[in-house]
């Protein structure tokens, strides 16, 4: 995200923009928490959207909570024909990236790897091919300021992708504050207060386009929840948000 805020939909006043400006100098922590985006196949509103609850909720830092990628046409599912190739879409996911990286591009933004992230690595492991053959993340999808990490904590929270179970076991079983993504249909903050400590898990929705034939597999299931998170105050208000249908 550009430093300086844009007076984009909010139409905000001069005097509004130097106040969020201001507060923004202060030693307080917003992180923006961005669904799975399964790119190329994430929704084409849900950037501009997420662009707007960064400015709306004054925030700071900017986390990709994990499956940046699908994958699809390198996974080890069976193949879908009517899918491009795994090129084409290597491609296509990286224009489609681009498109995120243009607006958040500070340096030491956190993308978490998550399963479908990994795929590539997994098949060249499963080939006997060295990992120093391949090339980072960065290098591949050409965002130079993105650091991929499996785990980032930060202000006593933990972000993870989240395939080890849901928001609200993963608290509990490590009793420290949980923000993840991974599972599309659900989207929420639970937060369980003990004698001696207080935690929450936080489940991000997803940005996921939920009608492309790349996800006919969950077709049958739930619609996912579209939407992202906010975790304000050094990390102590974790707030769930949809996006409007």
């Amino acid at each position: 995200m550009q430093t300086s805020i844009k007076n984009n939909r909010f139409r905000l006043k001069p005097h509004e923009i130097a106040a969020l400006e201001k507060m923004r100098e202060t030693d307080t922590r917003n992180v923006l928490v961005v669904g799975d985006l399964h790119c190329p196949w994430d929704l084409d509103q849900y950037l501009p959207w997420v662009v707007e609850q960064y400015n709306l909720w004054n925030c700071t830092q900017t986390i990709f909570i994990g499956d940046l990628l699908d994958s699809a046409g390198y996974s080890y599912h069976e193949q879908n024909p009517d899918l491009p190739s795994a090129g084409d879409e290597l491609n296509y996911a990286i224009q489609r990236i681009q498109r995120w990286y243009k607006e958040f591009n500070e340096i030491g933004t956190k993308i978490i790897i998550g399963n479908h992230d990994r795929m590539a690595a997994r098949k060249a492991m499963t080939g006997g091919i060295p990992s120093a053959w391949l090339k980072s993340y960065s290098e591949v999808l050409g965002t130079p300021n993105w650091e991929f990490v499996e785990r980032y904590v930060q202000d006593n929270v933990q972000y993870v992708h989240g395939e080890g179970g849901t928001a609200r076991t993963k608290c509990r079983a490590d009793m420290m504050n949980t923000v993840q993504g991974h599972l599309h249909t659900q989207c929420y903050t639970e937060h369980y207060v003990g004698r001696n400590f207080r935690v929450y898990g936080c489940q991000v929705g997803t940005g996921i386009n939920f009608s492309n034939y790349s996800f006919n597999y969950a077709r049958a299931g739930k619609k996912p929840a579209i939407g992202c998170a906010v975790v304000l105050n050094n990390g102590t208000l974790p707030i769930n948000l949809l996006m409007p249908l």
